[in-house]
């Protein structure tokens, strides 16, 4: 195939994002998104495997007799919330959900690498196309790996990318170690008495409890984490069941903590439960805190790094392409994958500032720009010539 008649596949690719991101489905929910990405897959000559947690699906490719087996993974779901678009020709058409993080984009590229790979079949092993359903709330990767994704399809390595409002349009960048961090979620449940808001001093207040709790979360990462480390708690919510004159009983506390490390994670749940079991009790109250593990850290393999930065500077050209970006504080279930198999993740560049594809992931009229489709389509394909080249003629 020449590069003229691999461009013109690009309008198509283009045309698949369009499709995923009219008719967007949040996770676990991905029928019609599985079952269009499943008939890509067959028309290019792929066993589909489906069902596999979920919704989820993968489509192996064989060359040769190498055996190298490599995984390229791409997420499927969409968001619960209201696409404010009405301009744009592709808008949802689902009410209240929209691919407001550019999965539909993933999807394309990722079909867009099995296109060229059918195609060239310039490498010499196996390849795994990896569609995984659930990413937005950590269920999906889980799902799959539960469901004997590795036991069913054995691979050496697994790579993912995702896109970056805020990066310039094809900009790779990613690092070896932690590139994004583990989140976690809490749930803090003070129980005092309430009573009449002209009467405090017969009520066990749990909304000024509530209050010195939020403030003392504060200090665990600020006095209890090494400064070597980095982690965040926030809380997102704070709810009671008073009213304007009655003091109430009872304050639910929620909110999430993000970090790289095991033992940082460890740390802020403990200190959690001691603060607020200790400030409950100087009160005369009582509490209960759940605390539930929702997003692994993306944690990347350096061997598989030098991979991807190698098929990134490849596509992109060198002075595109960052190897040591500054780890952020977003999650990604890609993480729970390199936790049991060697892998790597990058981000690629979306757009910045009032330009095409600048507007902020998870807002109501973001939009994955097209330009990057291919780009990301051809870093999936390089990945796998330059990781299964083909033998050496003697």
């Amino acid at each position: 195939m020449v590069e003229r008649d691999e461009q013109t596949l690009e309008s198509g690719w283009v045309r698949w994002r369009h499709d995923f991101h009219r008719f967007p489905e949040t996770g676990f929910n991905e029928r019609r998104t599985s079952d269009r990405v499943a008939q890509v897959l067959q028309l290019l000559g792929l066993e589909v495997h489906r069902g596999i947690g979920g919704t989820g699906l993968v489509a192996s490719l064989n060359v040769g007799s190498g055996p190298g087996v490599i995984g390229l993974r791409a997420d499927m779901d969409a968001l619960a919330m209201s696409e404010t678009a009405p301009d744009r020709a592709h808008a949802s058409e689902n009410a209240g959900c929209m691919h407001a993080c550019g999965h539909d984009g993933h999807m394309a590229m990722l079909l867009g690498a099995a296109q060229l790979l059918t195609a060239r079949r310039d490498f010499d092993g196996t390849v795994r196309f990896i569609f995984q359903p659930a990413e937005e709330h950590g269920r999906g990767a889980a799902a799959m790996l539960a469901d004997g994704l590795l036991k069913r399809f054995p691979m050496d390595e697994i790579y993912g990318a995702h896109n970056i409002p805020g990066m310039p349009a094809g900009h790779f960048a990613t690092r070896v170690g932690g590139l994004m961090a583990s989140e976690d979620n809490f749930v803090i449940r003070i129980t005092g008495r309430g009573g009449h808001a002209a009467r405090p001093h017969m009520a066990i207040d749990p909304l000024v409890i509530g209050a010195e709790i939020v403030l003392a979360l504060q200090t665990i990462v600020a006095r209890s984490v090494d400064p070597r480390h980095s982690a965040v708690v926030s809380c997102t919510e704070f709810l009671t069941d008073g009213i304007r004159n009655a003091i109430p009983s009872d304050v639910v506390i929620k909110g999430d903590t993000r970090s790289y490390a095991p033992e940082v994670q460890a740390l802020l749940e403990a200190r959690m439960r001691e603060l607020c079991d200790g400030i409950c009790r100087a009160h005369g109250a009582s509490c209960t805190v759940e605390y539930t593990h929702e997003f692994a850290p993306t944690v990347n393999w350096p061997q598989c790094v030098s991979v991807a930065v190698r098929a990134a500077q490849a596509i992109a050209g060198e002075a595109n392409v960052d190897a040591d970006t500054p780890p952020m504080m977003i999650s990604e279930d890609f993480g729970r994958f390199l936790q049991s198999i060697p892998g790597a993740f990058v981000f690629i560049g979306n757009g910045v500032a009032d330009k095409p594809g600048g507007v902020p992931l998870h807002n109501a009229r973001y939009d994955f720009n097209d330009r990057i489709v291919p780009i990301g389509a051809r870093w999936f394909a390089e990945l796998v010539r330059q990781r299964l080249p083909l033998a050496q003629a003697a």
